[in-house]
């Protein structure tokens, strides 16, 4: 039987925006030393996704685990438009290292800043090669943005073979259906009101039913949506 895994409520509450759970219930005991790294990644991911950069910045030393310093530099990245240059530099050094960087976290991160950039041919040279749902839930997401859903679409079924009922497979699933629209849409409203059942009511997960209603023309409920989920981001 299969360890179970520690960091899975985390991880959830992270891929669905529930930043300040993902922070609030961070304190797991008997982690091994990868998913401690693992956790505090995720925490300070979440940190960041709530506009708390300085904070990361002040806390992850240069003699934290790489994977830490790839999280610092996303911060650094959108903390001031006057550091993304030297940043961006700092991050190219950093990929052209053999001992790091083929670094998981540190592929993400670079795929997240130059998704940033709109330099998406950039980004796929990091993410592309996958390894993690993460990595190839990103891969979903710069495709879609490129316009080349097939591309999306192939990236999705790989996802799906791993894990079909993975969270990331199933948002990706519903960014895929987002962008194809048509009946599509339908589907992905499903899966948005299937989180939205299964777990606590985020700002990302009330947009995402919103988006879909009002590709069905539903604008009455797509407004309480959007109202409410602009509650949930002023008081999270």
């Amino acid at each position: 039987m299969a360890a179970p895994d520690l960091l899975f409520n985390l991880r959830n509450n992270f891929y669905l925006g529930a930043f300040q759970a993902a922070i609030n219930n961070s304190d797991l005991p008997n982690l091994s030393p990868d998913d401690a790294v693992e956790r505090d990644s995720l925490v300070y991911r979440s940190y960041i996704a709530l506009g708390s950069y300085q904070l990361v910045i002040n806390e992850i030393d240069s003699s934290a685990a790489t994977p830490l310093q790839a999280v610092k530099l996303l911060a650094l990245y959108l903390s001031s438009p006057d550091s993304k240059e030297s940043t961006i530099s700092s991050l190219k050094e950093w990929l052209a290292d053999p001992a790091i960087g083929n670094n998981p976290t540190l592929r993400l991160i670079a795929g997240i800043i130059f998704m940033h950039e709109q330099d998406y041919n950039e980004a796929l040279k990091h993410t592309n090669s996958g390894g993690t749902m993460e990595l190839n839930a990103l891969n979903v997401q710069i495709f879609l943005k490129m316009h080349r859903s097939d591309y999306a679409e192939r990236q999705l079924r790989v996802m799906q073979q791993v894990d079909e009922d993975h969270t990331l497979t199933q948002l990706a699933s519903a960014w895929f259906n987002l962008a194809v629209g048509g009946s599509k849409i339908q589907e992905a409203y499903l899966i948005f009101q299937d989180f939205s059942e299964k777990y606590q009511m985020t700002s990302l997960v009330l947009n995402g039913k919103a988006v879909c209603c009002m590709h069905m023309g539903n604008f009455d409920e797509a407004e309480t949506l959007l109202l409410e989920a602009l509650n949930k981001a002023s008081s999270s």
